[in-house]
């Protein structure tokens, strides 16, 4: 299976409706407009391929790239190949989700979150506080560094309303993150939380609303869902 014969399977799934909501989510053309539910019959095929992965993000076509997240084998990812893929990722959808989950679910996650928080460019910052809310939910609390977390949570209480639009949002994320996934934390992310307030961030022109973040950890909490892991977070 090659990059070219994916994205001629992949053309004709296209929806000009769905693609008016990507592009309305701030996703760059181009784009096919492929709804995931058709991208997942494929992913259910190919299952991990991580050549085809790399070749089809190259292609730049949205859908395409979004595809590669799923089908990626995330253990053989480089930081070479992560590098790329996030300097490459021109939308939120492609750095908050499809880098992020890749990132997450390999062997250098923590390393490149790290990193990335650092950048001065929005989109790679914003994947790096994205990487870090996804190994929160997968990674066990005994794999985690709960002071190294508490010193990132202050850091957002500190500095979230300075932030670019999209890393403010990445930042509430991790608060959520790490408040929903992590029981030993929960009670400091509500505070953290508390004292940030409402977060602000420009949705571009959608009706999509930034959670406030007490709320939907103690929404998580009455589910009795505070501490559970997940086992992907690709969807």
């Amino acid at each position: 299976m090659t990059a070219k014969a994916i994205l001629d399977e992949l053309k004709p799934l296209g929806r000009d409706s769905y693609m008016k909501i990507l592009l309305n989510h701030g996703v760059k053309e181009p784009i096919f407009g492929v709804k995931i539910e058709d991208m997942k019959k494929i992913q259910k095929r190919i299952k991990k391929d991580y050549q085809l992965a790399l070749d089809l993000y190259d292609t730049g076509v949205f859908d395409a790239m979004y595809l590669a997240g799923l089908i990626a084998d995330d253990l053989k990812m480089t930081k070479k190949d992560l590098g790329r893929w996030v300097e490459k990722a021109n939308c939120p959808t492609l750095c908050e989700y499809t880098v992020s989950w890749v990132a997450a679910e390999g062997q250098h996650g923590h390393e490149l979150a790290l990193e990335w928080i650092e950048s001065k460019k929005e989109g790679v910052a914003a994947a790096g506080w994205a990487t870090l809310s996804h190994l929160v939910a997968l990674k066990d609390d005994k794999e985690l560094d709960l002071a190294e977390l508490k010193k990132l949570l202050g850091r957002v209480q500190k500095t979230i309303h300075d932030q670019p639009n999209r890393v403010r949002y990445a930042m509430n994320g991790f608060v959520i993150a790490v408040g929903s996934y992590v029981k030993a934390l929960t009670a400091l992310a509500l505070e953290v939380g508390a004292k940030v307030g409402k977060v602000l961030v420009e949705m571009d022109g959608t009706a999509c609303k930034v959670p406030f973040a007490p709320e939907y950890i103690q929404k998580v909490e009455k589910r009795g869902n505070i501490g559970k892991k997940k086992k992907t977070v690709k969807c």
